[in-house]
């Protein structure tokens, strides 16, 4: 261990509990002059080196670039700066075997190749909700690498032990000042303050929102939302019914289902970045293309098993009642959707849950 190497991970620990993305910059070759020895590593966010050597301000252009550009895809770079010949002027930034090529900024001369190896926070899951499937959800996640936030009014901690984070309110603005924007959400109130969890997760920016709920009702959640002024882009990419087509009805089953259509959007989205907008490696076109594996079309009875117990009339009546009082346009339009109430075939499949898996 190289000396301040201690002081060094006491830094890269406070950036990963702040959720800050760093890259960890290794000095890995050399040729004189340099100020850089072969071992000496740097911390280094997008705003600049953090704690740590890694030479002289020749270098440190390069390798703020090439750090943004890890932080942004996830993929690790070696890099080596090194003055142009004159009579053999090089691009800027050249690949050269497996390295990077830069040319050397300072007339000092010198060779310096260093190994930039990005460190992202890991995606975090937003779970709005304390119902059977919110508890699930909470508990399943961080088995598959997904820390939890579980936002609702009145939540009781000992209900999520292995959220990392719970918080007891779903007020807006009490959540942002508690949670960064960018992160993956699922809507699972299930009939509780349905719309203000849908307006927490569209203030939050995320970058995917899943309901628990059958397509009709989410219809009408969006109707309603867009109503209110909400931007219809981000209520329309809303995904309900959640999950993939397993054919769930258990609570446990369904966390199982949203969180494979999680996990499938946080890879795709890791593989896309990797590749600069390549088809994702290990089958983004399953998950970009066609028929969407998230969508309600195809979801096979997944929509049953999300809210078939509850019938349309009665879900969409919870609705109006949390409406009432806001956008009176809109309420009067959802209470003429939903004057004949509708029965069991508020589903895709037409078949009925389990009472604690619906709407």
């Amino acid at each position: 261990m190289t000396e301040g190497s201690s002081d060094l991970f006491a830094v890269a620990q406070r950036l990963q509990q702040q959720g800050q993305p760093y890259a960890l910059v290794s000095v890995v070759r050399t040729e004189a002059p340099a100020s850089a020895r072969p071992g000496d590593k740097a911390l280094v966010t997008a705003q600049g080196i953090v704690h740590g050597w890694i030479g002289g301000g020749c270098a440190q252009p390069a390798v703020l670039h090439t750090v943004r550009q890890a932080l942004e895809d996830g993929c690790a770079r070696l890099i080596r700066i090194s003055p142009a010949s004159a009579d053999a002027p090089r691009d800027p930034q050249a690949l050269l075997g497996d390295a990077l090529e830069f040319g050397m900024s300072c007339h000092s001369g010198g060779v310096l190749e260093l190994f930039i190896d990005p460190i992202l926070p890991p995606t975090r899951l937003i779970v709005i909700g304390d119902s059977p499937v919110a508890v699930a959800i909470a508990g399943l996640a961080p088995r598959v690498g997904l820390p939890v936030t579980v936002i609702a009014r009145g939540a009781d901690a000992g209900r999520f032990a292995d959220a990392s984070q719970v918080i007891d309110t779903d007020d807006a603005a009490a959540v942002a000042a508690q949670v960064a924007p960018g992160c993956l959400v699922v809507v699972a109130t299930q009939g509780r303050r349905d719309l203000q969890g849908l307006r927490v997760a569209l203030m939050l920016k995320a970058l995917k929102v899943w309901l628990v709920a059958s397509a009709r009702k989410a219809q009408v959640l969006r109707e309603l939302l867009i109503a209110a002024q909400h931007d219809p882009d981000a209520v329309n990419a809303i995904v309900a019914p959640a999950g993939q087509p397993i054919g769930a009805r258990t609570p446990e089953e369904i966390a199982l289902s949203v969180l494979a259509s999680v996990v499938a959007v946080r890879r795709a989205a890791h593989g896309a970045a990797a590749a600069h907008g390549a088809a994702d490696a290990h089958g983004g076109a399953d998950v970009h293309g066609g028929a969407d594996v998230h969508g309600a079309a195809d979801m096979h009875g997944a929509a049953a098993a999300h809210g078939a117990a509850a019938t349309h009339g009665a879900a969409a009546a919870d609705v109006v009642a949390e409406a009432a009082g806001r956008t009176p346009t809109a309420t009067k339009a959802i209470e003429r959707k939903v004057a004949a109430p509708v029965g069991l075939d508020d589903t895709a499949s037409g078949g009925a849950a389990p009472k604690c898996c619906g709407d």
